[in-house]
Order: structure tokens, then sequence, then C-alpha cells
């Protein structure tokens, strides 16, 4: 009997999360359990992993700015949308014009750093990232500064009233709208991904990453092959960016968008597997669940008991689950290395370096 093909294996857990993802909101109605929130989180970080796992995971590049592409969508979204400015574009022609300037926005950084490899280019999209920040504050012309843009436009879809769904407005206090469109763009971003990961440029991508020269001698050219997985990486940030703040009306202030982002992104697509798309699907599952619904129960049972108090370190999640983050990289790093779910280049090599037999 011949072994199933990795890509079938790949595809069966693609459809198996698709369907949990689609029994989440009756399980969630049925006992109470409020994950359908925490959950719409999940999903626009696990948009931003994908993007990151492009150009980290796929092409090999060490980028530590990600979160700079999330604020640039977020705010482009704003300003092409909101009534203040002259364009007032609807919400899917808004996406759509973020994911077109996050993208272009990709390819500015990478002109001048592609050249640069390792910790360098890590440096550089680092301190990317510390700029993005600082320019949007201080361009309270056009940002609106620290206070952000809003109000922003909900989505509207002429035939979600038309079959009796009108009732679930897009809104900030309904979640449900806000899940299924959310999964719909999850669904989009990783069909473009497999697509990209089977094609001659996702092939492109994976040589540049195991051997450059080697790829450079197959003809290969790695500079505008990096170029097309920054612009790729960059534009799915961007629409990140642009879900996220559409849900909440507003852009925020842009510390928001600050380097710990980036840094949730990189462990995400750590944890799930470096190059691996449903990988960082349950990558995002597994962190953004530990952050928005596991530790705050904790938190929760902690202030109960009265073993904490609200107002102490550990009364509140968010002041110690980076420190959770770092314990997980670091069991992670020595259990399972390549991730909770391999790419498949890893779990072929794993293969092959288990079935060597030994020469005399």
């Amino acid at each position: 009997m011949s072994a199933t093909p990795i890509w079938k294996k790949f595809l069966r857990v693609d459809i198996t999360l698709l369907i949990l993802a689609c029994l989440l909101p009756l399980v969630d109605q049925r006992w109470h359990l409020d994950m359908v929130d925490p959950m719409r989180g999940v999903m626009v970080f696990a948009i931003l992993a994908l993007g990151l796992n492009i150009v980290t995971g796929f092409t090999g590049l060490l980028h530590l700015g990600m979160a700079a592409f999330m604020a640039i969508g977020a705010y482009a979204f704003a300003i092409c949308s909101c009534d203040i400015y002259p364009f007032q574009l609807n919400f899917w022609w808004a996406i759509l014009f973020t994911a077109l300037v996050g993208a272009f926005a990709g390819v500015l950084l990478g002109a001048p750093t592609l050249g640069l490899r390792g910790d360098y280019l890590a440096i550089v999209t680092l301190g990317f990232g510390e700029i993005t920040q600082d320019v949007l504050k201080n361009l309270d012309v056009i940002t609106k500064g620290t206070q952000g843009i809003n109000p922003l436009p909900s989505p509207h879809v002429p035939w979600w009233t038309a079959t009796g769904f009108g009732m679930l407005e897009f809104t900030s206090e309904q979640e449900l709208p806000w899940y299924w469109l959310f999964l719909a763009f999850v669904v989009v971003a990783v069909v473009v991904c497999r697509n990209l990961e089977r094609s001659r440029t996702g092939r492109s991508w994976l040589a540049v990453r195991e051997d450059e020269l080697a790829a450079r001698c197959m003809g290969i050219a790695p500079v505008p092959v990096k170029m097309i997985a920054f612009a790729t990486g960059a534009a799915l940030a961007a629409v990140s960016g642009g879900l996220w703040v559409s849900m909440y009306s507003s852009t925020g202030e842009p510390g928001n968008y600050d380097f710990q982002v980036s840094i949730l992104a990189l462990c995400i697509v750590i944890v799930g597997g470096m190059g691996s798309i449903n990988g960082v699907l349950v990558g995002s599952i597994a962190m953004l669940g530990l952050a928005n619904i596991a530790l705050p129960k904790i938190a929760s049972v902690m202030q109960s008991a009265g073993w904490v108090n609200s107002g102490s370190v550990f009364g509140s999640p968010n002041n110690w689950k980076y420190l959770v983050f770092g314990l997980v990289l670091v069991v992670m790093m020595r259990v399972r290395p390549d991730g909770l779910l391999p790419a498949k280049l890893s779990i072929v090599n794993a293969k092959k370096k288990n079935n060597v037999e030994p020469t005399a």
C-alpha cells in the first residue's frame, strides 16, 4: 500500500480546521464559552503571521518589523474610507487599496535592504518598525496622532440582509458577523499562500532559503524573488491591519502597533512551524488562545481564590503573558524545534534522516 502524499495530509488539516472554525459559534452559543470574541483576534493575527511566514518561513529572511505593515494597512484603510477625508471608499475597495499600499510599502523597504542578510536585515526591519510608529504619531495632521482616526465604515454585504441575516449588523457590539467575515479572509489568505507555495515563485523562495548560491546557479535571481516575498507578506499584514481597525471603527494610537506585535507574530510562526501554513494557523490558536482565553481565566481563578488581587502583577494577564510566551518558546525549542506542525520539507528531511542505513 502506497503512503498518503504529504500534500493530502496537509489538506486534511486545512479542512479539519475549517470545520472546527465553523462549528465554534454553535458550540460557543450552546455552552457559553465566550470564545467568539477572542477568536476574531486570533484570525486577524493568523493573517498577519501568514504574511510573516512568507518572508521568514518560505524565504528565510528574518523580519522584525511586521507590525509596521499592519500599522500602514490600518492607517491606509482609515484614510481612504473615513468621512473626514475626501476619498471615502467603501469597505471592500478600502481593503483592496490597503493591500496595494502594503505591497508598495514592502517594495520600498525591500529595494534598498534585500542585499543584506541575517542579523543586518533583522536590524533594518526592526528600525523600520520603530520609525513607522514615530512617523504616524508625529504626522498628526493626517493621522490624528494619538487620538486615532475614527469612525471607520463597516462592511456592507447586500445579500446578507436579503437572505434574512439583517439582524446581524457589522457593529462593534455584534461578534458573529465579524467572526464569519474574518474567517472568510483567513480562508482566502490560506488559498493564496497555498497557491504561491506550489507555484514556481514558491519553489524559488524555498530554493533561496535553503541555499542562495545554489539558487543562483540554477538561474534564480534572489533579489526579485525576495522582493515578491516582501511585497506579498506586507500586503497580508496590511490587510490584517485594515480588518482590525474596521472592527473597532478606529485606528487607535500608533503605539498599538509596537515591537511586541512583531514579536508575537514571530512567536506564532516559530511555535506553529517555520514555512508551514497549517502550523501558522495552529500557532495562532495556541498563542492567542493562551493570551486571550486561557490566561484571563487563570487570572480570574487566582483572584477568586484570593491568591492575587486585581492590582498586583499577576492580577492582569497582560503583565505576565510575555513571560509565558518566553517559556513556551524555550519548551518548544527543546521538545519540538520544528514547531507543532512542521513544513513538508522538514518532514521529508526528518524521514530521510531516520531511514538512513548504516554503512560498513
